[in-house]
């Protein structure tokens, strides 16, 4: 009996022995997202583990309005997860800090990720100096929204194509009731002019992106035309804070036009009435002139590994995982973010999406703001600077050249730094 029970003993043993030997090492992959993205990015969770065994992934949730603050938090602490969701302008302030590792030398030994099926203009936004640090995730831009049937009384059966047809549509929309608006921009946004600007060939920044440069012949045509819509009173000098229920109004026709990004298909879809669904739609933005780029701004999310992670190897295989067009499809079903591969745009859900088709198109006319950490602090000025001309009657002069003077001392440290980096 003892040399039975020795026996098992030693084979007990032995099998522990070899599982201990065979099992797969856990990796824990640490990744922050942010927002609703957190909260359905979980769902690709089992596939990415089932295909790659030894890697699991932790989801941290973060919210959008927290997220900058505790990033910063974490990277000053010396916490960064492995993983990180990060706002495309957010993208140079953490390139600065050396808090993200460049991703280069990933992607060119990767078979699935050809930077070719990207929207370029989102890819360039993730570069800075040459470099790439983030790999796009989802993508949004600007369109216009419009009513279809308010246009029609108006006299259009299509949207405007340059800016003529657009300041002559909306004067026309205008006619048909004085005390009702053609488009909707808050005076506080600051991206319109952007874009406007952008159209015309304004850089917004001049030398090396160290001083101002709103007051050039190219922003000032572009802040003239938008100046022109509040004269005109084409649109009601409103900033977005006093616009209570913007889908509302739109419903109630207070509001033909609306500039706005993705996230609003399905809010337009879930909150105006049914017998609207038919007469709202989507496109592209007018150019300047025919035969010009409508250009957009290149916006979204990308992913970030950071620089101090101690898996880069394991991290960057969930990056991989979720920049496939299968993923990138999942995702967009998921949570109606929009693919940034162009592949991925024949999933057949979104290329039946007559909404999403403008999207399609104008992504392959966007644009980048500066890649420079101080733009989130030079956007705050525009938008304080757009509101003073409209409220107050400043002049373009004034407005423009105290906004220069604005930017220009924003920029100061960085001038200091680049003059002493030799």
């Amino acid at each position: 009996m003892k040399k039975i029970i020795l026996l098992l003993a030693v084979l007990g043993t032995q099998l522990f022995s070899g599982c201990r030997e065979h099992a797969e090492p856990v990796v824990v992959v640490d990744f922050w997202a942010l927002g609703r993205e957190g909260e359905v990015v979980r769902q690709l969770v089992p596939e990415f583990e089932r295909t790659h065994p030894g890697i699991k992934v932790k989801v941290q949730q973060i919210p959008w309005s927290a997220a900058h603050e505790k990033l910063l938090t974490a990277f000053a602490g010396r916490v960064m997860p492995d993983v990180f969701q990060l706002g495309n302008t957010w993208l140079p302030e953490f390139v600065a800090l050396k808090a993200i590792h460049p991703l280069g030398e990933q992607v060119s030994r990767s078979n699935d990720l050809p930077l070719d099926d990207f929207f370029s203009g989102i890819v360039d936004s993730n570069r800075v100096e040459t470099r790439l640090y983030g790999i796009p995730w989802y993508v949004d831009t600007r369109v216009l929204f419009y009513r279809k049937d308010l246009l029609t009384q108006a006299g259009f059966d299509r949207p405007p194509a340059t800016w003529e047809e657009w300041m002559d549509m909306m004067e026309h929309v205008k006619r048909l009731d004085s005390a009702r608006y053609a488009l909707l921009i808050p005076m506080n946004e600051w991206q319109l002019p952007v874009i406007l600007g952008l159209q015309l060939g304004a850089h917004l920044l001049k030398d090396n992106n160290c001083r101002g440069d709103f007051e050039s012949p190219e922003f000032r045509q572009a802040f003239r035309f938008y100046r022109e819509i509040y004269r005109r009173e084409l649109a009601p000098a409103l900033a977005e804070s006093q616009i209570a229920n913007l889908y509302q109004e739109f419903a109630n026709s207070y509001f033909s036009m609306f500039i706005t990004g993705p996230w609003n298909i399905g809010e337009f879809r879930h909150r105006l009435p049914a017998e609207l669904q038919e007469q709202w739609a989507t496109a592209p933005m007018p150019a300047p002139m025919a035969g010009t780029a409508g250009l957009s701004l290149a916006g979204g999310a990308s992913l970030a590994l950071s620089a101090a992670s101690a898996k880069k190897a394991e991290a960057w295989q969930w990056i991989e995982f979720l920049s496939r067009s299968e993923q990138q499809a999942a995702f967009y079903r998921l949570s109606g973010d929009l693919p940034v591969r162009r592949s991925a745009w024949q999933d057949e859900i979104l290329a039946a999406d007559d909404k999403a088709a403008a999207f399609r198109q104008q992504l392959e006319a966007v644009v980048s703001l500066p890649r420079i950490p101080e733009w989130e602090r030079i956007a705050s000025r525009l938008a304080i600077a757009l509101e003073r001309a409209i409220r107050d009657g400043a002049s373009d002069d004034e407005v423009l050249s105290e906004l220069d003077r604005d930017v220009d001392r924003i920029l100061e440290k960085r001038r200091w730094l680049l003059e002493h980096r030799s």
